[in-house]
């Protein structure tokens, strides 16, 4: 086990930076073997003598699937949006459950009580490092300005300086948990000078909305709420990613479920992959469809869309991504780093190093495998 914090502001240049991941995807799989010497044609057998291949059997299904998501404007919720589990799978039983924070999923997952989940590369990090019975197998978004520290006009907080003495929100064990921890690292503000409170996003909008706070690092669309009503954002999680803070929303999965059922993930993924290109080809359309369960306009919608880097899964079986074999990827010396962060943090006790982490990502979905 490893607590030193590493820098590795490179892996959020990769990250951030991904377009220039894309180019060079396919490798060349043609067969160069030399054509081995036929020997001579041999009598063709009666057809009492020929054998009847058996036919292949159609891959294991499972009767339900219960998948926990989050209320984030990225390829999941836009696939639960169109119905394109339902329709894929009209013999599977998929129950949908929602969540509001990654800790809520990891608590799920211990449960069984899911079989798919969305959380946060943080709540990920500690739930590795905890043993957690799950696996990643997608990143739903890279977060950027989707994420960010908004504070009241009236508060007289002009920077990451000023919260001092100041009651700051965020739920604990998230992303944004993370981000703001860093934020203060980076200012050198001591965390104890701050009153720290541990609430999820609808508690956050509500305390807001009743001045018990004076800020929260929180999530889209509970952003927004706060930024329209007397908020302002002075630090995002793209500007501290730059700074090697990454974040990341994580799809998980439990371990024996993709054990058992590799196809229907494979499946799953290529759903997602669907979506991603809807996304780019068509955004619109795509806002058009997130709108009414982000319960905002369509032009708010695609604002927040467009905060967030979507990418398709043969862009994350790239090294610095997934990567598609068993050798460390650049996510996962993500969360190792993360996870020594928490450590410096006395968040979690302690942190795997990087390949115990990349054991805990299950690649074999992404279609550049």
């Amino acid at each position: 086990m490893r607590s030193k914090h590493r820098n590795f502001t490179v892996l959020s240049i990769i990250l951030i930076t991904f377009a220039s991941m894309l180019a060079g995807c396919g490798a060349d799989k043609s067969n160069n073997t030399p054509a081995k010497e036929t020997a001579p044609a041999a009598a063709s057998p009666s057809p009492a003598a020929e054998t009847v291949k058996p036919a292949e059997a159609a891959p294991v299904q499972p009767k339900e699937v219960k998948i926990g998501f989050q209320i984030i404007p990225n390829a999941e919720l836009l696939v639960k949006a169109q119905g394109l589990v339902e329709k894929k799978f009209p013999d599977v039983k998929v129950t949908w459950l929602q969540f509001d924070s990654g800790r809520d999923v990891n608590t799920a997952i211990a449960s069984g009580g899911i079989d798919l989940g969305l959380a946060g590369s943080v709540p990920v990090a500690i739930g590795l490092a905890s043993q957690l019975p799950y696996q990643v197998y997608f990143l739903h978004d890279v977060i950027g300005d989707n994420e960010a520290l908004a504070v009241r006009n009236s508060s007289n907080i002009a920077g990451v300086k000023d919260l001092a003495g100041k009651k700051i929100a965020v739920p604990f064990g998230s992303t944004t948990h993370f981000s703001l921890l860093a934020a203060l690292k980076q200012e050198s503000v001591d965390p104890k000078s701050v009153t720290i409170l541990d609430l999820q996003p609808p508690d956050i909008v509500a305390a807001w909305q009743r001045n018990d706070i004076d800020g929260a690092f929180v999530w889209q669309p509970s952003l927004a709420k706060l930024v329209a009503d007397d908020g302002k954002i002075i630090i995002s999680a793209k500007a501290l990613a730059e700074k090697g803070s990454i974040t990341a929303d994580v799809g998980v999965v439990r371990s024996e479920f993709a054990k058992q059922y590799p196809q229907f993930l494979k499946d799953y993924v290529g759903l997602l992959d669907e979506a991603v290109q809807l996304y780019r080809s068509n955004p619109n359309e795509a806002a058009k469809s997130l709108a009414p369960l982000l319960s905002q306009p369509e032009a708010d919608t695609l604002s927040q869309m467009n905060e967030l880097v979507w990418l398709l899964s043969s862009e994350q079986s790239a090294e610095s991504y997934l990567g598609s074999g068993t050798r460390v990827s650049g996510f996962a010396q993500v969360l190792q780093a993360t996870g020594e962060f928490l450590v410096e943090q006395q968040t979690i006790p302690s942190a795997p190093d990087a390949a115990v982490y990349q054991q805990g990502i299950y690649n074999e979905a992404l279609t550049g495998k």
